[in-house]
């Protein structure tokens, strides 16, 4: 753990103002998570000469390596956390991820200090029953029919009740993390155990996973709504279409062809939905990834993650401004305006393709002057210290082309030519 800066030597921003890092007068931002999208976020912030500080449960996270300073902490440890924000007196806490303990969030974001977007809407986020019953039974979405269950007795009478093919997720997970699909009854019991043991639990040691069982929506295509709240209103990043295995992201491209009935009713939900999570309390400023179904010109909400979004990477090559710079405007109190697609004649959709490293060390890429040399094709290497067992997304090959199936070619084909092994 590095050494934060001494209280004594800060002062308060002045509104609208950005200091200078390491000085008295820095606007210091604290990332809690430290992975690759929080890394393109300090990134950004470090152009707009924010101070960044990066925390997460590991050394050497993708953020810490382009930090100012970086802590060392298992925030769902409410007294390590606590202790990280006393010493650090951020005016501004990001959340990258959901596995943090939220009543010390909305302790802080009491005292004053802005909680991105805010500390109800993370809260209700981390965990999918809050978010669920927000959409569905609050403002009355439609999403897929659903049963939250704590005990496997429960659980068996909920896949009765929703049907086969059903899908089962811990209330608190991400990545696709102790997600299943059970199609059929032999398939019961192996769906609850990987879903006590894959998901993130609310608090440390804690034991018994609460469970969403969700049916099974037959849809045309899913799409990520990129929405940005800022102090110029809401605006929308066009559709990002996307493909998910067994819940954790592959590919994505955009623009997703959609109908402009699909479009309205996407971006209208996104509106609604954002504007329920943040009405409440605070700003509520900052980008999220709102996860939707669309079937024919229906929308159907599905998840919505107050922050940037996996699927979003494909922004890196597709917009002038990516997700994770309209993030750190919106974050810092500037106006968003909707960003403005790039590319030359014959590039007018862009494509990104994950690259998986699949058992245990430190990763070594090799190939990568052939991943570059496809057409358009650019690469982002997370710089993750270490896959420790199973599959773990370590790099993303980026493309663009003259319509979405060209870019997404060209974006697996760069993914192919990097070649990943574990050192």
């Amino acid at each position: 753990m590095t050494e934060a800066r001494p209280a004594s030597t800060t002062v308060t921003p002045t509104p609208g103002a950005l200091g200078t890092p390491l000085s008295p007068h820095a606007t210091r931002v604290l990332l809690l998570g430290s992975g690759e999208l929080g890394k393109e976020v300090a990134i950004e912030l470090q152009r707009l000469g924010a101070e960044v500080v990066a925390v997460d449960r590991y050394a050497d996270a993708p953020a810490m390596q382009v930090a100012h300073r970086a802590h060392v902490v298992d925030m769902l440890d409410a007294a390590a956390l606590r202790a990280v924000l006393d010493a650090e007196r951020p005016h501004v806490v990001v959340p990258e991820i959901e596995a943090i303990a939220t009543q010390v969030l909305a302790e802080v974001e009491a005292s004053g200090v802005r909680v991105v977007p805010t500390a109800r809407a993370t809260r209700l986020t981390m965990d999918r029953e809050g978010i669920r019953r927000l959409a569905a039974e609050e403002l009355g979405l439609p999403t897929s029919p659903y049963r939250f269950v704590d005990t496997f007795d429960a659980f068996r009478s909920a896949v009765a009740e929703v049907g086969l093919p059903c899908v089962v997720k811990p209330v608190m997970s991400s990545s696709g993390k102790g997600q299943s699909v059970v199609r059929t009854a032999d398939d019961v019991e192996g769906a609850w155990a990987y879903a006590q043991t894959g998901g993130r639990a609310t608090a440390s040691g804690e034991a018994g996973v609460r469970v969403i069982v969700e049916g099974f929506v037959t849809f045309d295509y899913e799409i990520t709504m990129l929405t940005v709240r800022s102090v110029a209103g809401t605006t929308f990043c066009p559709p990002v279409g996307h493909v998910q295995v067994d819940g954790d992201y592959r590919e994505s491209w955009q623009p997703a062809p959609m109908s402009d009935k699909a479009l309205a009713a996407a971006e209208a939900m996104a509106a609604r939905v954002t504007e329920a999570l943040c009405s409440s309390s605070g700003c509520g400023w900052g980008l999220f990834g709102v996860e939707l179904f669309v079937v024919g010109d229906e929308v159907l909400f599905s998840e919505v993650s107050p922050r940037p979004h996996d699927t979003g990477l494909v922004t890196l090559v597709s917009q002038d401004v990516s997700e994770f710079g309209l993030h750190a405007r919106a974050i810092l109190g500037l106006p968003v305006a909707a960003p403005a697609p790039v590319g030359g004649p014959g590039q007018q959709a862009a494509a990104s393709c994950a690259v998986l490293a699949e058992g245990t060390g430190v990763p070594v890429f090799d190939d990568v002057a052939a991943a570059l040399a496809v057409p358009t094709a650019q690469v982002r290497l997370f710089g993750k210290p270490r896959v420790e067992g199973g599959r773990r997304r370590v790099a993303v090959a980026l493309a663009r082309g003259a319509d979405v199936e060209q870019a997404r070619s060209r974006a697996r084909d760069a993914a192919a030519a990097l070649k990943v092994r574990l050192a």
